[in-house]
């Protein structure tokens, strides 16, 4: 009686197992050493299409894609000679309808009857991974291409601008050298700068093009005064004709770690966004501060304009594309270039704004460490 109720319970546990391994989600198959199936249960028929009889009559290598076919040799031979327990691979298959099924394969080894070895193969579909993944390589592949060609875009822009960026300077110096009393004329000097300043963002214009994260020993101490008060010449005209007002309130001795060419562009971008969105209602005025918080120097750039509506357009004011007021000038992409800028020199811009009051940008900028 005691051997029957063992024969019993061996019989359930097999037919529990049966079911298990019938019924799984995941393909489960047994392959012998040499490669052939020796059973498999219905998720493998259904991932790659064909039916028990008809596995059992094909090579398996027969429908694996065939710069698949060596990927388990060399973990095989590891697990055979006792050095792992398991491994993994991923292989593409042919399914019965032609199409290519990526699965992820686990494989262990496992001792049957008479000690016989025995494979067990465990399938997952990963087929989905692997064409999103398949997608995005090819979307930063297209980025890559993109960006080489800004790279060579830039090159030309910075070669053809300085040329004519110097023949605008020769230009100035003949005019000089006839007209000796230009020298006194006031729209002349501003000219004359003008062209100088030009000459100086030719030359930073294929840093801007390339928006990245700069490393601390590439960047240089830079006089935060000098560069706001060469912005504010910058947009002279600018503020003239929008009767506007500039108070550099920077310390002169104030330094931030920084590239040139960023710089410069994050000033004149906040400069110009303030004169661009003024009130009608009243005369601008733009004021830029500084103070110390930590390791940064925070350039506060604050104006009295039309103000920005943060509870609706707070999460997406720093987006590509993204403007905020009726000016048919805004393109939206300013103070997304601006913010990436500022990131890539190691630091974060923050904004408080009220509509109808004006608004306030504080810069964080890395400062030089006191000597």
């Amino acid at each position: 009686m005691k051997v029957s109720n063992n024969r019993q319970s061996f019989s359930a546990a097999n037919d529990v197992l049966e079911r298990t391994f019938n019924n799984t989600y995941n393909g489960i198959a047994i392959v012998n050493l040499e490669g052939n199936w020796l059973k498999v249960n219905q998720s493998v028929c259904d991932l790659i299409g064909y039916s028990r009889s008809e596995l059992f009559n094909m090579d398996i290598d027969s429908i694996v894609y065939a710069e698949d076919l060596g990927v388990h040799e060399k973990k095989f031979d590891n697990l055979i000679n006792g050095k792992i327990d398991k491994y993994r691979v991923k292989q593409r298959y042919f399914h019965k309808d032609g199409t290519i099924v990526w699965l992820h394969i686990s494989v262990s080894l496992v001792y049957f009857k008479q000690g016989r070895p025995h494979l067990i193969w465990q399938f997952t579909d990963i087929t989905k991974r692997q064409k999103n993944h398949g997608k995005l390589k090819a979307m930063l592949n297209v980025a890559e291409e993109q960006n080489e060609r800004l790279t060579s875009f830039a090159s030309i822009v910075t070669h053809n601008l300085r040329s004519h960026s110097a023949n605008l300077m020769s230009l100035t110096n003949f005019l000089e050298d006839d007209f000796s009393k230009l020298n006194q004329n006031e729209n002349f000097q501003l000219l004359k700068q003008a062209v100088e300043n030009l000459e100086d963002t030719v030359s930073h214009l294929t840093q801007v093009a390339k928006i990245r994260e700069i490393e601390d020993s590439k960047m240089k101490a830079l006089n935060l005064y000098d560069f706001v008060k060469k912005g504010i010449y910058n947009i002279v005209a600018l503020a003239q004709n929008a009767n506007a007002t500039i108070l550099n309130h920077i310390g002169e001795d104030v330094s931030v770690k920084g590239i040139a060419a960023y710089l410069d562009s994050i000033i004149l971008n906040f400069l110009t966004n303030a004169i661009k969105y003024r009130s009608d209602e009243r005369a601008l005025i733009i004021e830029l501060n500084s103070e110390i918080l930590g390791d940064f120097i925070v350039l506060k750039v604050k104006d009295n304009g039309q103000g920005i509506n943060l509870e609706k357009f707070g999460d997406s004011l720093f987006q590509m594309y993204k403007t905020f007021h009726y000016n048919e000038d805004a393109i939206g992409i300013g103070l997304f270039i601006t913010k990436n800028h500022i990131e890539s020199l190691g630091g974060k811009v923050t904004v408080e704004s009220e509509v109808g009051v004006g608004t306030e940008f504080s810069i964080y900028l890395k400062r030089v460490p006191n000597i």
